[in-house]
């Protein structure tokens, strides 16, 4: 069982305590690649990580909420192939292309998160990394993806839709 991208026994209960329920997420990506706006090619990957910044996120939110609780819905893209790594602050090498704003939406059900953004590339690129962020430049970085590559070229378009799904188990 994967908890926020970490891998957990079954049955983990914090600080020797047994009984307790404990959260699971999920996550999945998915990518469409248009061009002229027709659809030419779709990309999903799934159960890929969370980083280390957002746990630390969640946590210090539940102190202390801010502003910023929402905000998780900047999607930008990048050609760095490097595995993900839950200590990922960022993308390895991004577009440069300036981050697209999602809508945020209920998933497929009341417990999934899902943003969707599109990205209207100016150039070719061989994109292979997507990134759900908090801010449009900087900020934290939710969840990164590596996947094969996608070949777009000057006014081609990615749809990335990024989904979480949270549940509790006894």
């Amino acid at each position: 069982m994967k908890f926020l991208g970490w891998k957990i026994k079954r049955g983990y209960a914090p600080r020797g305590r047994t009984g307790d329920a404990v959260i699971k997420a999920q996550t999945k990506t998915t990518a469409r690649h248009l061009r002229n706006g027709i659809e030419i090619g779709r990309r999903e990957v799934h159960n890929k990580k969370v980083t280390t910044a957002f746990v630390n996120f969640l946590v210090d939110n539940l102190q202390t909420e801010t502003a910023e609780w929402g905000d998780f819905k900047y999607h930008d893209s990048g050609t760095d192939n490097t595995a993900e790594d839950a200590a990922n602050t960022g993308l390895g090498t991004p577009t440069g292309i300036a981050r697209v704003t999602g809508t945020q939406v209920d998933g497929d059900s009341t417990n999934e998160y899902r943003s969707v953004g599109t990205i209207t590339y100016d150039g070719s690129y061989a994109v292979v990394e997507h990134g759900l962020f908090s801010q449009s430049s900087g900020g934290t970085l939710m969840d990164r993806t590596v996947f094969t590559a996608i070949n777009v070229v000057n006014s081609d378009q990615i749809e990335f839709t990024f989904d979480i799904l949270f549940s509790a188990e006894a």
